[in-house]
C-alpha cells in the first residue's frame, strides 16, 4: 500500500525557515513524481513544487526563490526546504505521489498524505 507522511511543520517566525519530509513507502515504480501543494481553509490547493525523474519542476510564482525541494533516495524522503517565510505562507502542506513526469495540477495525483501544518507568525 502507497503510503506518504509529512512530518516537519510548526510554527515559525516570518523571515523564518522550515523544512518538511515526505516519506515515502509502499511503492515499487520508478517513474513518479511527487508534489508539494498546501491549502488554507476557504482556498484551493495550490500546487507549489515538483521533484520527478526529469528534476524539479515549479509551480507557483508566489515561492519561487524562496521554496526548493529535493528527494534523497536512500532515506525514501522527500523534502521541502521553505527559507523567507512570510505570513501568507500559513496553511497545510500536502505532498503527493504520481506516476510519470511532474504536474501542477493536484487532479494528477492519486496518493495523499495527510498534511502538516504551518503557521507563520510574530
Amino acid at each position: 500500500q502507497v503510503q506518504l507522511v509529512e512530518s516537519g511543520g510548526g510554527l515559525v517566525q516570518p523571515g523564518g525557515s522550515l523544512t518538511l519530509s515526505c516519506k515515502i513507502s509502499g511503492f515499487t515504480e520508478d517513474y513518479w513524481a511527487i508534489g508539494w501543494f498546501r491549502q488554507v481553509p476557504g482556498k484551493t490547493r495550490e500546487g507549489l513544487l515538483c521533484v520527478g525523474k526529469n528534476g524539479i519542476s515549479e509551480h507557483s510564482d508566489s515561492v519561487k526563490g524562496r521554496f526548493t525541494t529535493s528527494k534523497d533516495h536512500g532515506k525514501s524522503t522527500v523534502y521541502l526546504q521553505m527559507n523567507s517565510l512570510k505570513l501568507e505562507d500559513t496553511a497545510r502542506y500536502y505532498c503527493a505521489r504520481r506516476l510519470g513526469r511532474c504536474s501542477g495540477n493536484e487532479n494528477d495525483y492519486r496518493t495523499w498524505g495527510k498534511g502538516t501544518e504551518v503557521i507563520v507568525s510574530s
